[in-house]
């Protein structure tokens, strides 16, 4: 074998394809983790956070509510994944489809309609009649809120790392139990919950860290709430010290990375603990009828508090003329979603901008997919992948403020501060990883056999790319690329640190309506969001028919 062949996922693509891999996972992962590891080590900036007070209480702060948030989806994600994987509910795909969407849904779209439907001028609570009196205090505004809030978001990642690691726990063991005498809950419990234990601790890791780097839960509801938490402390910093704090910046995105840390080991430690797959696939033991009816009441009175309520809000609060006033049909105006589309708004341009940065991102980061993908078997390759799993994995605003440092080191790299591309660049830092996992696990069942016959017909590497290797993942580079549009249009965190003038996206509109008193704009926007999300998401959905369960977090 050659050492073209050491680059192989079969025999190998060559070292030029390989090459191109490599320096693309180093530029968008490596560079930008390195250049933020030597901003905040290299001065007194670390030192000086370190003696903030305003630091160590954001810090303790985040650190507390995500740990909160973290044990609430816990119990909530658990509870989901016992009735809707292990015991197998009516109507179970459409339930699991609706209990993963409050993790779709932006949090500042979520937050806005939680907002909507507490308080004394909730349209949604006077036209119900339930309205509190006027001065009471909105309950959402508040650490407890903020916790709720972030679980109920939160627990669809424990349900789905729960579903990941049922897909290998063999049939057997149930089985077994049921030979030796044990009841169906006997035999879920003792058989089947100790094997899914690892997907609960990998699950309880991701919302503990998706809850520390939320930034839109904590600038909507944690502002006004006083309640600041790093990541808002760091838009705070860079938003009134501009480039002059990016070092101050860059140490607060490493006290939130090592924040973090403990639960990306969690994760290493809980995916080491897997359980090897057997013969028969784990079937749902199903529950009396008595019983069924119980449980199936209990899940859609949970998912409409957390989808229905919030969104109904929403709505009513996008309806009404302005925040205050009763949702009526004499009231009810579509003034606001005219103004949002309007050519000449503001809201135009965030859309356009959104548009233009997630389709960009999907389109470049699934390209780039393809050949990192064929050539993961090499290790340099392998070695460059786990740095593009840090940005996705670690909160946004360490990628954020990675992606200034990265620009502002180039030449004339200040002009480009505060361009719609570096919030490009930092989306092709953070999303990398998301369009790489549905074409890595689809290169890993390619027949080899197929290359060697190309090959042995002298296709060269680049044509083997295009004509073997691209028709049967282009599924996969499709709902990977979606995956990323639909994650990236309505992202928040990484763009309030990096828009300037006229860069405005969906994300930063919604909050800065909110911020400047336009609530029913606000709304509006979101809901057209909301509608957008929507779409991509019926797209994937049709992209993925011919992947594997489990591509789509949708479709467990």
């Amino acid at each position: 074998m050659t050492r073209d062949q050491d680059f192989a996922p079969g025999h190998g693509l060559g070292r030029g394809i390989a090459g191109l891999s490599l320096g693309w996972l180093l530029l968008v992962g490596a560079i930008p983790l390195a250049r933020l590891l030597a901003e905040a080590l290299g001065g007194t900036a670390v030192a000086a956070a370190f003696s903030d007070t305003a630091i160590w209480r954001a810090a303790w702060r985040s650190l507390a509510l995500s740990l909160a948030a973290a044990a609430l989806a816990t119990l909530i994600g658990g509870a989901l994944a016992w009735a809707l994987l292990l015991r197998g509910l009516p109507g179970r795909r459409v339930l699991i489809f609706c209990a993963v969407l409050p993790a779709l849904v932006p949090a500042q779209v979520m937050a806005l309609g939680w907002i909507q439907a507490g308080g004394p001028a909730s349209p949604l609570l006077l036209a119900l009649g339930m309205a509190p009196p006027i001065g009471t205090p909105n309950p959402v505004y508040s650490p407890i809120g903020m916790a709720l809030l972030l679980a109920a978001q939160s627990a669809p990642l424990v349900l789905l790392a729960v579903a990941a690691l049922l897909r290998r726990v063999p049939g057997e063991v149930v089985l077994a139990a049921r030979g030796l005498g044990a009841s169906p809950e006997a035999a879920l419990r003792r058989a089947v919950w100790p094997l899914l234990a690892p997907g609960l601790l990998a699950g309880a890791g991701l919302a503990y860290v998706a809850a520390l780097g939320n930034f839109g839960v904590g600038a909507l509801i944690g502002i006004p709430a006083r309640f600041t938490v790093l990541p808002v402390l760091i838009w705070q910093r860079l938003s009134s010290g501009g480039t002059a704090s990016l070092a101050e910046a860059a140490a607060l995105a490493l006290l939130l990375a090592a924040m973090a840390a403990p639960a990306l080991v969690l994760q290493a430690l809980a995916a080491r603990r897997a359980p090897a797959s057997g013969r028969l696939p784990f079937a749902p033991v199903a529950l009396p009828r008595a019983g069924r009816l119980v449980v199936l009441g209990l899940v859609a009175a949970y998912l409409f508090i957390v989808l229905a309520v919030p969104m109904l809000a929403l709505l009513a609060a996008a309806l009404v003329p302005a925040m205050g006033m009763e949702l009526t049909p004499a009231s009810a105006t579509l003034r606001h979603f005219l103004a949002a589309v309007a050519a000449d708004a503001h809201t135009g341009r965030a859309f356009a901008n959104s548009l233009l940065l997630s389709a960009g991102a999907a389109l470049l980061l699934a390209a780039a997919a393809l050949p990192i993908a064929l050539t993961l078997r090499a290790r340099p390759v392998r070695l460059a992948a786990t740095a593009v799993d840090l940005p996705y994995a670690l909160p946004g605003a360490c990628t954020g403020v990675a992606a200034i440092l990265v620009v502002l080191s180039l030449p004339g790299g200040g002009a480009l501060y505060g361009t719609l591309g570096v919030i490009l660049f930092a989306y092709l830092t953070r999303f990398q990883a998301l369009a790489l996992r549905p074409a890595a696990a689809a290169a890993a069942r390619l027949d080899p056999l197929l290359e060697d016959a190309a090959r042995g017909m002298g296709a060269g590497p680049w044509r083997r790319l295009w004509s073997i290797h691209l028709p049967p993942l282009a599924p996969a580079l499709a709902a990977g690329g979606i995956l990323v549009a639909l994650t990236a249009v309505n992202e928040v965190t990484v763009s309030s640190l990096l828009y300037g003038p006229g860069t405005q996206t969906l994300g930063v509109l919604v909050f800065s309506l909110q911020e400047s008193g336009q609530s029913p704009l606000a709304a509006a926007v979101s809901c057209l969001a909301l509608l957008l999300s929507a779409a991509l998401m019926a797209a994937a959905t049709l992209a993925a028919r011919r992947l594997p369960a489990g591509t789509l977090p949708w479709r467990p």
